[in-house]
């Protein structure tokens, strides 16, 4: 028994340790987020009801097939249904039949039909294909920000360990006399206030990371985490187009257009429904029909009854409309109106298109252009928090001094990192725009 006891602990004590230990990284985010985003999930619900939809269309091509059957026991005057006399007796009866039909022309409507359900599949594989856009876009986002969060911790963490060796230093020489007992209590202060900076940005981690589980559906808050890992700039060359090529682009690729000249082709297709019920129907029919009775004057069996009782029908039935209380003609001016609507939507998703690839292009010069300044100012207050260091170290500075300059090369780091995950998060709106999947971005 013990043989199978520890085994067995180990297996679980690992597996439990490789639950604690799990670090997403942002693609398994991704996927995993596709995979499980209950938008996303609709939205491939809304495809499979199209694909339903598409079948329905194609079965009104099909004959109708129909059939029946009913058995009675009758008491009193009774009308036999073998020799079509009334009697006043007891029997048993029964019938049955097939009925088929088949529409052979209603005004080219089952036609249209088809063809719009075709049209609506390819409007919710588009709708699709948004969502996951949206979704992987904003799983990118959240990630990004829970990076950031930690960087400026590692700063605020990394700051601190000079600190506390300033710390023990400034308490050497000032019991050695060498610097007044001020400067110590000023290291200590910033001491103390670097240490409360570093619990408000753990909890901001602890935030950021919670915020990117609940998009990702899990719940286990306490165990999640992401990897560790370098996220440079990518650029290839997208921030040196020209906006007009980006835009071009765009409206070629992006689903928010795609989406709204569906609706327009589909409006289209309504309308022509609708306008299918101006024109006669033609369809044909069929039936088969038999019937017994156990009161046959002439006691025929059952089988022998079904075959000499039984009889057939068919024809062709022609409907005209001529008078339907305006209906057809109102059907018709409302899906007027309605591919009118859908026109305007296009354009006005063209108009939003273009005016949000402009807003993506400005934001991301715009971030290119604040990460290089922030780099430039960081290497500066880099280099007079050295010179300040320097200076403090021989005593040619108060503390102070040297904690301001410390301070300001602290918030230039912090600046640094935000500006560069924020272009890097501009740079990929501005690449999604230009027709590059979000599931497929490069980090």
């Amino acid at each position: 028994m013990k043989k199978l006891i520890i085994p067995f602990f180990f297996l679980i004590l690992s597996v439990s340790l490789h639950a604690q230990t799990k670090k997403w990284t942002l693609r398994e985010c991704v996927n995993h987020a596709l995979e499980n985003n209950i938008s996303v999930k609709q939205s491939e619900l809304d495809l499979e009801n199209s694909e339903i939809d598409k079948m329905e269309a194609i079965g009104n091509f099909l004959p109708s097939i129909n059939g029946n059957a009913s058995a009675s026991k009758n008491t009193g005057l009774s009308l036999n249904p073998t020799n079509n006399q009334l009697e006043n007796t007891t029997f048993g009866s029964a019938s049955g039949s097939i009925n088929v039909g088949l529409t052979l022309f209603d005004g080219l409507r089952n036609v249209r039909q088809l063809q719009r359900s075709k049209l609506s599949q390819l409007a919710a594989q588009y709708r699709l294909d948004k969502m996951k856009d949206d979704i992987a876009l904003a799983v990118a986002n959240s990630y990004l920000q829970v990076l950031l969060n930690k960087a400026n911790l590692e700063v605020a963490q990394s700051q601190n360990l000079v600190t506390l060796q300033q710390l023990d230093r400034t308490n050497d020489l000032v019991d050695a006399g060498v610097l007044p007992r001020g400067d110590l209590l000023e290291i200590k202060a910033t001491d103390a206030g670097e240490k409360q900076r570093i619990a408000v940005a753990e909890n901001t981690v602890k935030i950021s990371l919670i915020s990117l589980a609940q998009l990702l559906l899990i719940k286990d808050y306490a165990n999640f985490d992401i990897a560790d890992e370098e996220y440079n700039i990518i650029d290839g060359g997208i921030a040196e187009k020209d906006v007009s090529e980006i835009i071009a682009s765009a409206k070629e690729t992006r689903s928010e257009v795609k989406i709204a000249q569906e609706n327009v082709a589909l409006a289209q297709k309504d309308l022509q429904i609708s306008r299918g019920a101006y024109y006669p129907t033609l369809s044909a029919f069929f039936g088969y029909n038999t019937r017994y009775a156990d009161n046959d004057p002439l006691d025929r069996e059952f089988v022998e009854q079904l075959y000499l009782n039984d009889g057939i029908g068919y024809g062709l039935q022609l409907n005209v409309p001529i008078f339907n209380g305006f209906a057809v003609r109102s059907s018709v001016k409302r899906n007027k109106i309605n591919l009118k609507n859908t026109e305007y939507q296009l354009e006005q998703a063209q108009l939003d298109l273009e005016s949000n690839v402009y807003q993506a292009y400005v934001d991301a010069k715009g971030a290119l252009k604040a990460y290089e300044a922030a780099t430039v100012a960081l290497e500066s207050q880099e280099l007079a928090y050295q010179y300040a260091k320097d200076r403090y170290d021989v005593g040619l500075t108060n503390a102070f001094d040297f904690s301001q300059s410390k301070l300001r090369y602290d918030n230039a780091k912090i600046e640094e990192n935000r500006t560069k995950f924020e272009y890097i998060f501009k740079l990929k709106v501005l690449e999604l725009y230009f027709g590059v999947p979000a599931s497929e971005l490069k980090f």
